[in-house]
């Protein structure tokens, strides 16, 4: 059985993002600026279903083993019926809605847009719009873990979000790197999230705010390479946390994935090369596979369409083994 394999009927455009199921160790969504969302299984490599849009979807996620959810550049949020093939309109925000989450806690979807608005969605009530809110800025990416809910927006700002407690944000930080944030994860055992930017570095954190614990933030170069003399620096377009180990998966433009081991502040594998830039990652359920998200995006505009790799759309799901596992230490 080879490492990984390549799923067939890919997008046809680049990938926005890949999200497995909170429950299915097989199925994964990915969605496309092609204007699609498509659900796999991954075991059979077979494409179950391909949910059609207007515009180009930036966000996709399961809600439970029968519904997805997709949020897109024509501003809708969409629940997507697995079994039926059904799209229902739950509502829209008054921009692109560029990130979705959910959290399972009070089993509510959230969408953040650049509208600068945060939304709550209840699916199944008669008016699926539950609670609006306001945010200083427009909304990049958002992860949620337990009932915390971290938001990154421009400007390089965070909030820090109990989902019970809406009213205002627990913590606002500004980010720790000096660049545009590009990725977020929120790490597995709930103790604080990662963060990547486009200047190849990535930025460890914790929530608790007292000094000790604050004291354990740190951040690190990754994502570059020196060649003939000139250093070349990648944007971290992705980053996931492995669900049982809590070690984290990165991805970047410059084709690479990477495992890390927060803990210890060391790299315990880099994966060989993909043909193009890696958009999305994503671990699942039981953390025996890592899907990799493979297309251009457009860090170099139209030139970099024709370099080596400019046209390459590809889903890869890769298993993983004891390079995800921290290493013993003592």
């Amino acid at each position: 059985m080879a490492d990984q394999v390549e799923l067939s009927s890919p997008p046809f455009d680049s990938v926005s993002q890949v999200r497995f199921s909170p429950t299915n160790p097989d199925h994964l969504l990915v969605s496309a600026w092609d204007t699609t969302v498509r659900f796999y299984d991954v075991a059979t490599n077979e494409q179950k279903a391909k949910f059609d849009h207007r515009a180009a979807v930036l966000s996709c996620l399961f809600g439970d083993s029968t519904h997805a959810y997709s949020g897109c550049l024509d501003t809708g949020v969409r629940e997507l019926d697995l079994t039926t093939e059904k799209v229902t309109s739950l509502g829209q925000h008054s921009n692109s809605v560029s990130a979705l989450s959910y959290a399972r806690e009070i089993n509510a979807l959230i969408s953040g847009s650049w509208d600068q608005s945060l939304r709550f969605w209840d699916p199944r009530a008669p008016k699926a719009e539950v609670s609006d809110h306001t945010l200083p800025e427009r909304v990049y990416h958002m992860d949620v873990v337990n009932n915390t809910l971290v938001v990154s927006m421009a400007s390089r700002l965070f909030h820090i979000y109990d989902v019970r407690r809406m009213s205002e944000p627990a913590q606002t930080r500004e980010s720790s790197l000096k660049f545009m944030t590009r990725s977020l994860a929120c790490m597995a055992d709930g103790q604080g999230y990662a963060i990547g930017s486009v200047e190849g570095r990535i930025g460890v954190e914790y929530f608790d705010p007292s000094p000790e614990i604050q004291d354990k933030k740190y951040a690190f170069k990754c994502h570059r390479q020196n060649i003939e003399d000139v250093d070349h620096v990648w944007p971290v377009n992705a980053l996931a946390f492995h669900p049982v180990h809590n070690t984290f998966a990165s991805a970047g433009s410059d084709g690479t994935v990477s495992i890390w081991d927060h803990k210890v502040k060391k790299r315990l594998r880099q994966y060989p090369k993909y043909a193009s830039a890696i958009p999305s990652i994503a671990f699942n359920c039981d953390g025996t596979r890592l899907a990799v998200g493979v297309s251009y995006t457009w860090d170099e505009g139209d030139e970099g369409l024709k370099k080596e790799g400019g046209t390459v759309r590809a889903v890869w799901v890769r298993k993983v083994g004891d390079e995800v596992k921290p290493r013993a230490t003592g």
